[in-house]
């Protein structure tokens, strides 16, 4: 009887023991029982600018949940840092953030060369560079840069779209490129010769690149126009894309133009190009937007536009919501993880999302990743402007 008390007693005090050990706080820098610190750098001024609305949309959205109890009872305190889109800049920022701030973790870096400014400091550090915004293939080597994902579709995936769409569309194709002399322009330039084949390739007659210092990219329109080429692959950042648009219109040139998603904003870059001379350009899409009346009466697009009007009023609906996403997505890993708020256990869950789907993910997409592959998007869907708003091709 005295044996089988003991052996109840053991029993109980090691499940006791568990469950203390479950709910164990386990803390990196840049975690308290009250605060998690996330870090975030992006170019709210410079030649991107019109990418800061991202930053300006993330704050938003952890205000909101803040005001609703943080996660796991813990405030989100998001700095965000303007970095103008320079690479030291980027380095300074960051080196603040990680060294004098303490964060957790940096989230959502804006742009490839400002990414690749901090890659291997971040990593040296062991610090979460995290659900950066990107699609450039040398944020997926996760053999050497284990602390780094991006979540943002594959520069190559986009590229092998647009190469599909033109060999099925327009097999004699003459295709044009514009793109910017970075790390960026390189990578999306990379995929597309690569997606095109030996073959395909053949279809490439004209290239055109830029510093994203230039004023303008109007004497490369024109010359890509003297090429005859009738496909446009326009490869720009926001303020150079609005500027080809424009100046092909102008032109008079009506090549099938594509257009890069990173820069496929209404607001940001049609608009200011013009609609009427946006219209038929196509892009690819991942996110429900606003501006398309297919969602009007979808739950997801209604609590989205709940939470702008009361959060973000003054800014652009369509341009929120990668933003959106991308914050709903860090949410989900950090309530995840629940106390063991160390880098290394938050880097471990961000590699096992299995077909993840957030809210505003478009129908078909959702996210997954392993410790070997963090590219979390493994599909994009093709639209097209017809002047007022993208619809979807497929």
């Amino acid at each position: 009887m005295k044996t089988r008390f003991l052996a109840l007693l053991c029993a109980l005090v090691g499940a006791t023991q568990s469950a203390a050990f479950a709910d164990e706080k386990k803390y990196s820098p840049g975690v308290s029982d009250t605060e998690i610190k996330i870090g975030h750098t992006i170019p709210y001024s410079g030649p991107v600018s019109a990418y800061g609305v991202g930053g300006r949309c993330l704050a938003a959205y952890f205000k909101r949940l803040n005001s609703e109890g943080g996660i796991n009872g813990r405030q989100v305190n998001f700095l965000s840092l303007d970095d103008a889109y320079s690479p030291p800049k980027t380095v300074e920022q960051t080196r603040k953030l990680v060294e004098q701030d303490q964060v957790l973790l940096i989230f959502a870096t804006v742009g490839t060369p400002t990414n690749t400014a901090v890659h291997k400091y971040l990593n040296t550090k062991q610090v979460p560079q995290l659900m950066i915004s990107t699609g450039a293939s040398k944020f997926n080597d996760t053999a050497r840069f284990p602390w780094t994902m991006p979540l943002y579709p594959s520069y190559q995936i986009e590229q092998k779209i647009y190469a599909d769409y033109i060999l099925k569309h327009r097999p004699d194709a003459k295709i044009a490129v514009i793109y910017p002399n970075d790390d960026f322009g390189k990578d999306h330039l990379h995929g597309l010769k690569h997606a095109l084949g030996e073959k395909g390739r053949k279809l490439l007659v004209a290239e055109q690149s830029y510093e994203t210092t230039d004023p303008t990219i109007e004497s490369q329109i024109i010359t890509l126009k003297a090429s005859k080429a009738d496909v446009l692959i326009n490869i720009s950042t926001p303020k150079f894309a609005t500027q080809a648009i424009r100046k092909v219109h102008d032109l008079d040139w009506k090549p099938l133009h594509l257009v890069v998603n990173a820069s496929a904003g209404i607001s940001t870059v049609l608009a200011p190009a013009g609609l009427d001379k946006s219209v038929g350009v196509i892009s690819t899409a991942f996110v429900k937007l606003p501006s398309d009346p297919a969602w009007v009466n979808d739950d997801d697009m209604k609590n989205y536009l709940a939470f702008m009007k009361n959060w973000a009023p003054q800014e652009p609906l369509d341009d929120c919501v990668s933003s959106h996403l991308s914050a709903s997505v860090l949410q989900h890993v950090l309530h995840r993880v629940g106390n063991d708020l160390t880098r290394k256990n938050i880097m471990n869950a961000a590699k096992n999302l299995n077909n993840l789907r957030p809210p505003l993910l478009l129908p078909g997409i959702a996210l997954t990743t392993t410790p070997q592959d963090v590219a979390a998007y493994r599909r994009l869907r093709l639209r097209q402007f017809d002047g007022q708003k993208w619809v979807l091709l497929d």
